[in-house]
């Protein structure tokens, strides 16, 4: 029977401050056919009375219909990838609700392939509902925002 390797407990350290910093759930290595994964499980969900909060939406937004693909205003994601409502963390968002934005202004980055690619207002309007949140991955044809 082989013997066990050791745990080097300064690299289990070293792996879930790089979970922490990087928001992954889990990360694999494996060096000299010894294997370490550590990762960090969902925390539970405690069913309660509670009513969650309502949906960043403006006002004019709680007249539109249930599906966001039919609003006519909807901007819907170019490319697979990950959302970021900001240039960079900490930083304040591209736009808010209630922002007014022209024909070009960006509107969020979404990383794909290590590139960010800024995604911009394809019309002028009013930013009225934001459907993702910030650093989640987004697919093709994904509903982003709505701009009346």
């Amino acid at each position: 029977m082989p013997a066990k390797a050791p745990v080097d407990h300064d690299l289990i350290r070293a792996l879930a401050r790089l979970l922490d910093e990087t928001g992954l759930d889990e990360i694999e290595i494996e060096q000299e056919g010894l294997r370490v994964r550590v990762g960090r499980h969902a925390p539970l969900v405690q069913a309660s009375a509670h009513v969650p909060p309502p949906p960043l939406t403006a006002p004019a937004a709680l007249d539109a219909p249930g599906d966001p693909m039919k609003h006519p205003g909807v901007i819907t994601s170019p490319m697979v990838g990950t959302a970021y409502l900001a240039p960079e963390p900490g930083a304040r968002p591209f736009v808010d609700i209630g922002s007014v934005v022209k024909a070009g202004d960006a509107l969020l980055i979404i990383e794909a392939m290590k590139t960010m690619n800024q995604i911009p207002a394809p019309r002028a309007g009013t930013v009225i509902q934001i459907l993702i949140e910030d650093g989640r991955p987004v697919e093709f044809g994904e509903p982003l925002m709505i701009i009346e």
